[in-house]
């Protein structure tokens, strides 16, 4: 419509714009507001402009910077500092013609699947205002089902994408590892993908088409893929062997009937569609116990934060400038020597290989998105006198997704249901190692059978 004239892309950022104004007070999803900086480049853009998602408004997780624009990873250490670059990620946004309106909500550092900083207070979801969006992207999810914005940017190192898509109704891919840079101020990252939350498999592939690549400097990158994601989407699955996994990654967990419902009613939709569908009872993950060497992993990206908060402060952090989960970890990390580091990332990675090798027959697997309806807000924040404790029940509510974060396999969390209660009820789809192309192509199968994008949340 911007291309063609029959809507101006100022018409189009406005109208985000007087979204967000109006619901932001209730559902709290934004940590900056860009309205003048959003309008300003919106009227640069003509009718005709050839970029593909010219005029288009998109809002920014608040843990990757923008140029000039605060980056607060939701903790008071980093206070209002203002980067002078874009991420590798948002600049390839900005030049595909996305128009950034703001920057998003997360738990303090990306640590929990809920939304509930000490700085910003909790996000909550527009289905239900008494629940959790989800996180950490949970912003960025809260924004899009919401209305505020079509699409939104997430990141993904346990889940953060899917677990906010699955809460909201959304869209949530985490791509392959190494499809998407993380820097330029990051290295490679054995956990963390970036990628988007959107309303339809379509918006989600063509995205990733302009995401994925190499960056000069990138240790390792995903092979690219002929032809690109967003054709891949739309090509014919085939007859795949499906694979179902109803057993979580974390013994603790119990399986609400509700999600159990819909993974197990998404494997008959796929056997319909004529796949080939069996259990996978156990699954390769069933007793290993990966909780501990993950925290070991994913922790000394967290103290690193905490680390740079304080030099941006001009001072050794403290106790008082962060959470109580966050503090636990940095402590836990400063203890922590670097051979039980590299211990753990090494039986990370000898895990991943060998349940990526018993996955190998199949195409896809299917298992429930979480494992528990969307929380309610207050109930896991890290702000307690055991933070511990919050950081393991977020374990019990999320324990099919960490696990494609050790692989580094793609996976896709699709909203196909809806429960009795009105809430999303969404399945993950994990594929074969840098296959999202087939990951793509299934999703877009079951969306065709199961239409998703019209269903929205009454505000």
């Amino acid at each position: 419509m911007v291309r063609a004239g029959e809507l101006s892309a100022t018409e189009l950022v406005g109208e985000s714009l007087d979204r967000i104004a109006a619901l932001e007070p209730s559902v709290n999803a934004f940590t900056h507001v860009a309205a003048e900086e959003a309008l300003a480049q919106a009227a640069r853009i003509a009718p005709g402009d050839p970029r593909p998602f010219a005029g288009v408004p998109i809002a920014i997780k608040d843990n990757r910077p923008v140029k000039d624009m605060p980056l607060t990873m939701c903790s008071e250490l980093w206070g209002d500092f203002c980067p002078g670059h874009d991420a590798f990620s948002v600049r390839r946004l900005r030049e595909a013609g996305f128009v950034i309106v703001g920057k998003t909500a997360l738990p303090e550092n990306g640590i929990l699947p809920t939304t509930e900083s000490r700085r910003n207070g909790p996000t909550r979801n527009p289905w239900d205002l008494g629940l959790t969006p989800g996180g950490s992207s949970g912003g960025s999810g809260a924004a899009v089902a919401a209305g505020m914005v079509p699409i939104a940017h997430g990141n993904d190192g346990g889940g953060s994408t899917r677990i906010p898509a699955a809460c909201c109704g959304l869209v949530g891919l985490k791509p392959a590892r190494g499809r998407v840079s993380v820097g330029p101020d990051r290295g490679q990252s054995f956990l963390v993908g970036d990628g988007v939350l959107s309303r339809t498999v379509a918006d989600t592939a063509a995205v990733l088409d302009l995401l994925a690549g190499y960056e000069p400097g990138d240790a390792t990158w995903a092979p690219p893929l002929a032809g690109g994601f967003a054709a891949a989407a739309r090509l014919p699955a085939g007859r795949l062997r499906i694979g179902v996994a109803l057993g979580p990654a974390l013994e603790a967990a119990e399986l609400d009937p509700v999600c159990l419902a819909a993974a197990e009613s998404a494997a008959a939709l796929l056997e319909s569609l004529g796949h080939h569908v069996e259990s996978l009872d156990p699954p390769p993950w069933a007793g290993r116990d990966l909780l501990p060497d993950f925290t070991r992993a994913f922790g000394p990206g967290i103290a690193m934060t905490v680390a740079i908060g304080g030099r941006l402060a001009g001072r050794e952090p403290t106790e008082a400038d962060v959470e109580p989960l966050t503090w636990k970890i940095y402590e836990h990390i400063r203890a922590q020597d670097t051979l039980t580091y590299v211990e753990a990332q090494s039986r990370l990675e000898r895990a991943a290989r060998e349940i990526v090798t018993a996955l190998e027959p199949y195409d896809i697997v299917v298992t429930p998105a979480l494992a528990r309806r969307p929380l309610p807000v207050g109930e896991v924040h890290g702000l307690g006198p055991d933070p511990w404790d919050h950081y393991r029940r977020s374990g019990a509510f999320t324990p099919y997704t960490a696990i494609v974060n050790v692989t580094g396999q793609p996976a896709i969390s699709l909203p196909l249901y809806q429960g009795e209660d009105g809430l999303p009820t969404a399945v993950q789809l994990i594929g074969r190692p840098a296959r999202e192309d087939v990951l793509l192509a299934v999703a877009t199968q079951l969306e065709d059978t199961l239409p998703w994008a019209d269903r929205r949340p009454e505000l």
